[in-house]
């Protein structure tokens, strides 16, 4: 019984994801889902990735949290307009709360709306938001050990971003294994090394990115 309801509910969400998926194409805006753990930096390389697109770009942000609205305030402090979506304990974000959600921007004038998914490394992998494509980042100070803890997230991603690689001097961190087990489940995906503290890595992630939206938006 729990199988059939979770099968329905994967089902109703993906009904509702390809119907954000098709107005979100009609208004000619990206959707990226922004993912990874809590303190894995999401929010700071959103406001870096903002700093660097938002000349070619107009900008507008979903800032997912169980409650309050700290991060939203850090974007809106940029002059972006930015939601905050409370889930309220859920562990994730569905493509229902994205879709409830979008009349509340101005469809017509944003090119680009960054997701930042609730902080977890397994509901919200389970879920299409309607998204175009997906960012999941990886710190240093996680460990090495996550992408073979939890596959379906690196599985379903279109990029990974390792962040605050400027504290590798200070933890026993093997890229090459997280490198292996990335390519053991996700061959093709695009791998960045960052610092959104520093900077460095940043532009080579911004050319990604910028070719990326400007396929969505063709």
């Amino acid at each position: 019984m729990e199988i059939k309801v979770l099968h329905q509910v994967m089902e109703w969400n993906e009904d509702v994801s390809a119907e954000v998926r098709k107005t979100l194409s009609e208004k000619k805006v990206c959707l990226i889902n922004v993912m990874g753990s809590p303190g894995t930096g999401k929010t700071s390389l959103i406001t870096e990735l903002i700093a660097r697109l938002r000349g070619s770009f107009s900008i507008g942000v979903i800032e997912g949290d169980i409650t309050g609205q700290i991060d939203a305030e850090k974007i809106a402090a940029l002059q972006i307009p930015a939601v905050q979506l409370n889930t309220d304990g859920a562990c994730h974000i569905e493509a229902m709360s994205i879709q409830h959600i979008l009349p509340q921007f101005d469809l017509h004038a944003l090119d680009v709306l960054f997701v930042e998914n609730i902080g977890n490394l397994v509901c919200p992998a389970e879920f299409d938001i309607g998204e175009n494509f997906r960012i999941t980042i990886l710190s240093i100070p996680e460990g090495d050990d996550k992408v073979a803890k939890y596959p379906l997230m690196f599985t379903d991603t279109d990029c990974l971003v390792l962040n605050k690689c400027d504290m590798l001097p200070y933890f026993d961190f093997d890229l090459g294994r997280v490198e292996k087990d990335y390519r053991g489940v996700n061959p093709e995906g695009p791998l960045f090394q960052i610092s959104s503290r520093t900077g460095d890595g940043l532009d080579a992630l911004t050319q990604h990115l910028e070719g990326r939206i400007r396929a969505a938006l063709a």
